[in-house]
């Protein structure tokens, strides 16, 4: 940072002049307040050191410097079986070597003939650096291209390493791509544009701001840092969130079941029940209003039932996905049919909702039972071969860590799967917010979806062990040798029609994961592929007119060869969805009761206590 004059705030020309203006015009990166500067930086340390302290307090209490050094190792381990490859043949290593010095040295003739007047070509866009310094300073853009280079190069130095097994290969490119983001040069003050100007114009004072943010993220995220990725002040549940009418009519160790007020002069015969994931609370179906899918359905007269999964907590350790399917799923129909009569229901399950829900349809048709009319799944897996890189957290070494973990406490707390979530997508969850919140200093913005995200809650160790091993682990729901509760669980037994909804660029449960589970099925699947992601691709109101879908033929073969014939629509497949059901629902019925009907008395207004339990 420059000096500058105290009584004008300018900086010092080459011949002793003032040079304020002139300087000020050709430099943003000069800092006007150089008092001001030493405060904001003072006050940096105090907080900085906060943070520290924060950070050795979690060690010591929550042994989170033992999972720090296991992942670590496993990083190590992993990173390494890749090296031991070009290490092993001295001349492929010399290769590579200068392979990459070759980019180097092109990138350094780039940078000379830039600083002398000569553009660069084009460039692929990449959020990370949108300032336009990254284009036309050369220095910062030569520093961005060294660290593309770097990161390509060391990504084909996976790619090509050859004798490795694909589920290595597939956790060390998961593995350096954490690196490679990490050690983005836009993740740094130095040598990030838009911080070094932002430093300038406050004089420090976003560095002060940043690690204060720092300081008190650290002490509320426990083992992981979890940055602040909106205003948490800006939401309350009931209040501006969640806010379709209902009651809590039902409710045991397991979940409430809220029933939602109708509004519409006839209903739909048959309820519908939607069956959320446990890893993140049910709401986000019920944002703000205009993007709420609950408050959309009993809008197109749906009875609608939802489950309110509770935020357990050591009391409910031993509770495995029998108890989630028996004292969950089934207790709800029980009390379903208690409330309005019907024994059947259309059903929803979302994410891991959607797997319970599948499991639930084998054992009802293992039993012989005909509670389900009709199932739809939103971005659920029951065939986990490619379950994408959520299967790097789920191999028998890191299973056994967190089941060593959980035994500690009885559950795995929300800040561990949040962070995985996180990492997934490292490059839009977590490292923008880095540099906003901490190094640019800025509150982040409010964001209904975003709270949500941050809202995270705990998992049962016997749930969450079950789940990692029987399904991402061993396959077994798909290969038909899942049991539970005494049966063997087979999905070709399953003939109830199913609407099987993908997107196109979920991270979580990935779109040719989820048509190659269609397979599983013995009756009749409709496969919808829609856009965007896990979350924006099923939240997608009609009325908002954003993203598309696409519909086509039977889900057999490859998802690319269904592409090939699928028919792209503009908008929601909220529509084509309700068009579906409308096929499946038979008559409507006047008016029903109120939430709870005559047999169920209503507990509570919604969303319900269990929903606001933080972890």
């Amino acid at each position: 940072m420059a000096k500058t004059d105290k009584k004008t705030g300018g900086g010092q020309s080459d011949n002793g002049k003032s040079g304020n203006g002139d300087l000020m015009s050709v430099s943003p990166y000069l800092v006007r307040d150089q008092e001001a500067f030493a405060r904001n930086l003072a006050d940096a340390f105090q907080q900085g050191g906060r943070a520290l302290s924060a950070y050795l307090t979690a060690q010591q209490s929550n042994k989170s410097a033992d999972t720090i050094a296991d992942v670590t190792t496993q990083v190590i381990k992993t990173l390494g079986k890749i090296g031991e490859y070009w290490s092993s043949d001295p001349s492929r290593l010399m290769e590579a070597q200068t392979r990459l010095l070759g980019q180097y040295f092109v990138i350094w003739q780039n940078a000379m003939a830039q600083a002398a007047g000569k553009p660069l070509p084009t460039q692929a866009d990449d959020k990370r650096f949108d300032d336009p310094d990254w284009r036309e300073n050369p220095m910062f853009s030569a520093v961005k291209q060294l660290y593309l280079a770097t990161a390509r190069w060391a990504e084909e130095l996976v790619e090509q390493a050859e004798g490795v097994d694909e589920p290595t290969r597939q956790k060390a490119q998961f593995y350096l791509r954490q690196i490679n983001n990490a050690l983005s040069p836009s993740n740094f003050i130095f040598t990030n544009p838009d911080v070094l100007k932002t430093t300038a114009e406050t004089s420090g004072k976003n560095l002060a701001s940043g690690m204060r943010m720092l300081a008190e993220d650290m002490e509320a995220g426990k083992t992981v840092l979890l940055p602040r990725q909106t205003d948490a002040d800006a939401f309350k549940l009931g209040e501006n969130l969640a806010l379709t009418p209902g009651k809590v009519v039902f409710q045991n160790d397991i979940c409430q079941l809220i029933q939602y007020e109708q509004k519409t002069g006839t209903v739909w015969k048959r309820p519908l029940l939607i069956v959320p994931p446990w890893i993140n609370k049910f709401y986000v179906l019920d944002l703000v209003p205009e993007k709420s899918m609950i408050r959309w359905l009993v809008d197109q007269g749906h009875t609608v039932f939802v489950i309110s999964w509770v935020n357990p907590d050591e009391r409910h350790a031993d509770k495995g996905f029998e108890h989630y399917m028996s004292e969950g799923v089934l207790a709800a129909l029980d009390a379903i049919e208690a409330a309005t009569g019907e024994r059947q229901a259309n059903a929803v399950g979302y994410c891991v909702g959607g797997t319970l829900l599948s499991i639930t349809l084998g054992y009802l048709a293992a039993i012989g039972e005909e509670r389900i009319a009709s199932a739809t799944l939103l971005t659920a897996q029951v065939d986990f071969e490619f379950a994408g890189d959520l299967k790097v957290f789920a191999d028998a070494e890191h299973i056994e860590a967190l089941e060593s973990e959980m035994a500690r406490t009885g559950y795995m707390e929300g800040s561990t799967m949040a962070t995985a979530f996180n990492l997934l997508r490292s490059n839009d969850l977590i490292w923008p917010y880095v540099v906003n919140d901490y190094l640019k200093g800025k509150e982040p913005l409010p964001f209904d979806l975003l709270y949500w995200n941050a809202d995270s809650t705990r998992m049962p160790s016997a749930n969450h062990s079950f789940y990692l091993r029987s399904c991402y682990l061993e396959n077994e729901l798909s290969q038909g040798e899942l049991k539970l509760l005494g049966e063997r669980i087979d999905l070709a037994r399953v003939t109830v029609p199913i609407y099987n909804l993908a997107t196109k660029e979920d991270h979580i449960a990935p779109a040719k994961s989820v048509f190659i589970g269609s397979a599983s099925f013995g009756g009749p699947v409709r496969f919808v592929l829609t856009g965007s992601g896990h979350i924006a691709g099923v939240v997608n109101p009609p009325a908002r007119h954003k993203y598309q879908y696409w519909t086509g033929g039977e889900a057999k073969g490859s998802l690319e060869n269904w592409l090939k014939t699928a028919v792209e629509h503009p908008g929601s497949w909220w529509e084509d969805w309700e068009d579906w059901l409308e096929t499946l629902n038979g008559k409507r019925l006047k008016k029903r009761r109120r939430p709870g009907g005559k047999s169920l008395k209503p507990i509570e207004d919604a969303p319900g206590s269990y929903v606001m339990a933080r972890m």
